[in-house]
Parts: C-alpha cells; structure tokens; sequence
C-alpha cells in the first residue's frame, strides 16, 4: 500500500502555495482585516481561474472530480496563507453536496456557476448556531432535518456578528424553510448531508494545521532574529523547547488530518463498518488539528511576546483565525462525544 501523497498532488499543493504567496500575502489579508472586502477578489478569481474551487467538483459540472485526498493539501495552503473566504464550505463540502442533491433540479445553475468561481457557497447545518462565511456567500446551504435547502443570502435572515477574526465573517440565521428553497428530502438526502458535514470538518482540519505552521514559522523566524542580552532569543534552550513542543504537535496532527481524508475518500470500500470508519477517522482529525493550532497559537504569542497580539504584528491574523474557526463542524468536546459513544 501507497502511504505517501503522489506527485501530482504535491505539484498541485506547490503550484497553490506559489499562488497564494503572491496573491494572499499578509499586506492583502490586513487590508480585508480593516474591512475592504474587494481584497478577496483576486485572489479567488485566480483560484477559480485555475480550477481549484470547482476540484471536488465532477468534469461534468466544470470540475476535476478530485478526491479529499487531492484537496487536503490544498487547504492546508490555504491555511498556511490566511486565506479568507468560503473555501472549505465551497470546495470541498459544499459544492459536492449541491451537486449530488440538486443536478437536474431548478437549483442546477448554481452548480456551474459555484465551480466556475461565479458564486460562493456557505454551509449551515442543524443545530448550528453561526454560519461561517454566510454574510459573504452567494447562497446557503442549510439542513433542517432530513431535508437540503438552498437559500440566496438575501432571503436567509441573515445578522451578521463580529468575529474576534475580522478578516472572517460570521452571522447567525432566521430562516424558516421554504419549499421555493428545497433541494432535497428524505434518507438519501440525509446521508448526503452527512457526508457534507464530514467533509467540512475535515476541511476545517487541514486549514488548522495549515494555521499552526504558519504560526510557527513566524515564531521561530522571529526568535532567530530577536535578541535578548546580545544574542538571539532561540538561542535560549526555554525557547527551543517551547518551539519544539509546537512542531511536535503539528507533526502528530498532520498524518492523523491525511489518513482522515483517505478515510474519507475511501469511506464506501466496504459498507458501514468503513463509512463509520471514516467519521471516526475525521472526528479524531478534528481533534488532533484543533489542539495543534491553539497550541501553535499559545506558543507563538510566547515567544513574540506581547508584540505578537498587537495589530501591527501579523501573527495575531493567524491566532485569531484559528480561534474563530476551530469550534466550526464540531468542536473538540463534540468529536471526543462522537467517538466515545462509539466505543461505548
């Protein structure tokens, strides 16, 4: 067996990060910070321009028809970049779930217009209280029960609410189902909801670890260029060690997040036992990224000191990302519940 990633899937995880170091530096991410959402543009533009939105999608629907495998690393750049915008709820949960549920209905056009990078999605699921991204989303997707509803930002009751991250926007939801709005109900419905929700927290993963190295790369290149009593900070055996407890948990998320998404892509090779499988394999992917990230955030703001959460610092974008992200899809504590009553 095949453990390692391929390498078409490293030259498209290479050809991401070269895309986003140019395109979503951190001066850009300031910019949407201080509220010019027209920063996110371009960025998205070349993303959809090259076919990254629309990778989950199927090659009949504009898309590649790639795996979670092919999109975990991508996400992960996504992550280490600061990316803002829908990306996991559109690329990955989202636009496979419009398109199992809604081809050949009368909410098909959005498909193409999502996987062309026309549109962007947003995902709400039941008992979900905020909704990431909705206030910049073309369309919701929201399940109330066994039952899919696709809602135009303009008729979800949309309050949009302040993030600690200001370059992410939240907002709570009104909305009370319309038969204008559905999609699709009944089990089969439900399971591709499921499916959606799966993906989406495994999503939220990948972009975790993405943020946790990011955090510590800017941490230990500042303790190589900060110094204390005539030599640099990381020369201090506290300080490596510090640094060294963070790299150690974004090395044991990291195989933990890629074995999640091979779980996940290989989830019906032998019926519910590897479905279930599958959503243990993310619960536990959730788990290990979230502690990662915060950890690396912790860690981070340690070693740059109260500097690394004032505004001119960039570091704190990234803290504040993971902070406003993780508890999405499932906290730690739910996923913990998920796979204890499992064992139980």
């Amino acid at each position: 067996m095949h453990f390692a990633f391929s390498e078409d899937q490293t030259l498209l995880r290479d050809t991401v990060r070269d895309v986003l170091s140019k395109e979503c530096t951190p001066e850009v991410v300031r910019r949407v910070w201080t509220g010019d959402n027209a920063e996110r543009a371009p960025v998205w533009g070349t993303l959809a321009e090259n076919g990254f939105v629309g990778m989950a999608a199927s090659e009949d629907a504009g898309g590649m028809g790639m795996s979670e495998v092919d999109l975990a690393l991508v996400l992960e750049e996504a992550g280490y970049a600061g990316l803002t915008g829908p990306i996991v709820e559109t690329a990955l949960a989202g636009l496979p779930l419009l398109e199992t549920l809604g081809a050949g209905g009368p909410h098909a056009s959005w498909i193409e217009r999502v996987a062309g990078g026309e549109a962007s999605l947003a995902l709400c699921f039941e008992g979900q209280l905020l909704a990431l991204h909705a206030p910049l989303a073309d369309l919701l997707l929201v399940a109330r029960g066994d039952a899919l509803y696709a809602v135009p930002r303009a008729d979800a009751g949309l309050a949009p609410q302040v993030a600690v991250d200001r370059a992410t926007s939240v907002a709570t939801l009104a909305y009370e189902p319309q038969a204008a709005h559905l999609v699709a109900q009944g089990p089969a419905a439900q399971a591709a909801i499921q499916l959606a929700y799966e993906r989406a927290a495994l999503g939220n993963a990948c972009v975790l670890v993405g943020l946790a190295r990011r955090m510590l790369d800017m941490a230990v290149a500042y303790a190589k260029d900060r110094e204390q009593f005539g030599k640099p900070i990381g020369t201090q055996q506290a300080v490596q060690h510090h640094l060294a407890n963070a790299a150690g948990r974004i090395a044991f998320a990291q195989p933990v997040v890629y074995r999640a998404a091979w779980a996940l892509a290989n989830r019906d090779r032998g019926g519910d036992e590897t479905r279930t499988e599958a959503e243990l394999a993310v619960s536990t992917a959730k788990i290990y990224a979230e502690e990662a990230g915060r950890v690396a955030a912790r860690i981070a703001l340690q070693v740059h000191g109260a500097i690394g959460y004032t505004i001119e610092c960039d570091l704190h974008f990234f803290m504040k990302r993971v902070w406003t992200i993780a508890p999405f899809y499932g906290t730690s504590a739910a996923h913990r519940a998920r796979i204890g009553a499992h064992i139980l």
